[in-house]
């Protein structure tokens, strides 16, 4: 995995496995990999990879069963559709917003792109 800056790692990983839970590679009540294992897979400190499981032990997304291991909580994914979706709603579009009208870039010009994109994808 390739970290950028512009988040602590932790967060970043945490991020990871949201991401991985949305796309269903994990789902309710599944066991989701050591922190070890995520640590070495992501080639980070184990204790970045702690902080990481601490912080979505903490969210509620995921939780550990003692000598057994992390596994995702029921209802995580729907938990992390509505908080990603809110953040995209109330950060991201409106700078989206701002970028279109400085580029004049209508809705249905957004539209048009995002069929064009659907199309080629399988």
């Amino acid at each position: 995995m390739t970290f950028t800056n512009d988040k602590a790692i932790y967060i970043q990983m945490a991020d990871r496995l949201c991401d991985e839970i949305l796309a269903g590679k994990y789902k309710d009540d599944d066991r989701i990999p050591s922190v070890r294992e995520y640590s070495v897979l992501l080639e980070v400190n184990t204790n970045t990879a702690v902080k990481a499981y601490d912080e979505l032990a903490r969210a509620n997304i995921i939780y550990n069963k003692r000598g057994l291991g992390y596994f995702v909580t029921p209802g995580a994914k729907k938990q992390i559709l509505k908080e990603r979706k809110q953040e995209f709603m109330k950060q991201r579009l409106p700078e989206l917003f701002r970028q279109m009208a400085l580029l004049d870039i209508t809705i249905d010009d957004v539209a048009n792109a995002y069929k064009d994109i659907k199309s080629v994808k399988p």
